[in-house]
């Protein structure tokens, strides 16, 4: 049975909480476990001795609230306090760092959110077509009149938002956000205050990550009944939009190498271009390896049929969440420096695709002798993209895990040695190398500043063109394709 974890952030809301939780019980979730994590940010009403009442008496506090025992057999509470008031933010990153179940979603304290939606905002997730869902309450369902102003201010910061991201939400502000549990559990937020709204969608459109929105119900109070949010927010949440949007670099949990994953799914342009540049080549029984976020999956899918491959067990399974729907694809986990299965060499594949991974090799010569049993049934094409110019390593490469960058000669001396030939080889992304040699060599940095990628892909199809008109002598990569000696 799956969990669903309800993150009720909490701040001085003593009349509200009992009967908002009580709702929440009340929900009827076929299949669903349910646990509710509540974050109470320092209040100073008597909400923090009410939420220790419901931590010492579990589920059956709500007993007298009119919720079955039935509901309450499938519900654990989690109960986290913070020592000083910190902020709505901050409260949701605490229930995001505690919480152990499948899917999340938010949950003011409030009334103003009916927990009767759930279902709905649910089903995109439990279909499996979405990863996140926002609850829109501009977008057409029974909703309290209320606060034009207010209502004015959500729509604009929307509408900036939109405009950073690329989306085309109606309602960005929404408290109603559902994620599935790896979703959340990979961003790296930071927001201590109302901020977090704006983040969260910055850092998802980002990661391309397959965004519903579902119309709700909405009962908005007045200042007078408790709304705490204000001009002071307002103007926090356009900081954030643009804050998060174009200069924040280090937006998913873990090392650089994801990171920079991440990073490189977000460049459509550019990652249009290398398929464009790589078509030529293709077959139509593509193997893939070291395919990572799916960045260039998407586009060998429209060339045949595609078996993506990665080290990494964690990849391989989101790159079938993100394409089960697609006939012909297949994912699997496979360690290149390993000899491949006989299935494998069985499948007859007629291409092979290595993009950006020999360089994390350290055998990278076992690496090429193993793509080349692969392709030996068939007689295809290895296509194959690399770091060029050993001039050029630096903290970059080191802190995105590459062993090496590579010369034409020393390229095409290794293909051989593995029993290829060499069928061409040209350099690719001039203008690349530019912004390599500054941050890497010249300010010494480990990591790709997110504003400076977000430049570079404005102006990458205009200088992409140019590559291709003309052969320039230098490039940021390699591009070598090769054929098995008969």
């Amino acid at each position: 049975m799956k969990t669903l974890s309800i993150i009720v952030p909490v701040y001085n809301e003593r009349r509200t909480l009992i009967s908002l939780l009580a709702r929440v019980l009340k929900v009827n979730l076929r299949g669903l476990s349910r646990e509710i994590v509540i974050v109470d940010d320092c209040s100073t009403d008597g909400t923090t001795d009410l939420i220790r009442s419901i931590e010492a008496a579990g589920p059956s506090f709500f007993e007298k609230h009119g919720v079955s025992k039935k509901r309450l057999g499938s519900v654990t509470f989690k109960c986290l306090y913070h020592p000083v008031n910190r902020g709505k933010g901050s409260a949701l990153r605490t229930g995001f760092d505690a919480f152990v179940g499948d899917i999340v979603l938010v949950q003011d304290a409030d009334l103003e959110y009916d927990p009767n939606d759930y279902p709905r905002l649910l089903a995109p997730i439990l279909d499996g077509n979405a990863d996140v869902v926002y609850g829109s309450r501009f977008a057409g369902d029974t909703r309290k009149v209320l606060l034009f102003w207010h209502s004015l201010g959500n729509q604009a910061l929307t509408f900036l938002s939109n405009a950073f991201t690329n989306l085309n939400l109606t309602d960005m502000e929404t408290c109603y956000k559902v994620f599935k549990a790896e979703v959340i559990k990979d961003l790296n937020l930071k927001s201590e205050r109302f901020g977090i709204e704006p983040e969260i969608t910055a850092k998802i459109a980002k990661l391309r990550y397959r965004l519903y929105e579902v119309p709700i119900s909405y009962h908005g109070r007045s200042y007078a009944e408790g709304k705490k949010i204000g001009v002071k927010d307002g103007l926090e949440a356009l900081y954030s939009i643009v804050k998060y949007s174009v200069f924040d670099s280090d937006y998913v949990k873990g090392g650089i190498v994801e990171e920079t994953l991440s990073k490189m799914t977000a460049l459509e342009s550019f990652n249009t271009h290398v398929y464009s540049t790589i078509t030529p080549y293709l077959g139509s029984r593509i193997l893939e390896v070291g395919a990572g976020t799916g960045n260039i999956t998407r586009f060998l899918l429209a060339k045949g049929d595609v078996t993506a491959t990665d080290v990494n067990r964690h990849s391989v399974q989101k790159l079938r969440q993100q394409f089960s729907g697609y006939e012909g694809f297949k994912a699997r986990t496979w360690d290149i420096s390993k000899r491949p299965p006989k299935s494998m060499i069985e499948e007859g594949f007629d291409t092979v695709v290595s993009l950006n991974v020999l360089e994390h090799v350290e055998d990278h010569r076992a690496a090429l002798v193993n793509k080349r049993k692969v392709l030996e049934r068939a007689g295809g094409r290895l296509v194959l993209l690399v770091p060029a110019n050993q001039s050029l390593y630096s903290g970059l490469d080191r802190g995105l895990g590459h062993f090496r960058r590579y010369g034409e000669g020393d390229l095409t001396a290794y293909l051989e040695e593995a029993g290829f030939e060499v069928e061409t080889m040209f350099h690719f992304n001039f203008l690349g190398m530019f912004g390599w040699l500054l941050n890497g060599k010249i300010l010494g940095r480990d990591r790709l500043p997110a504003a400076q990628l977000g430049m570079y892909e404005m102006v990458a199809p205009l200088a992409l063109a140019l590559e291709k008109r003309v052969n320039l002598p230098q490039g940021l990569s390699l591009v070598a394709v090769a054929r098995p000696r008969l």
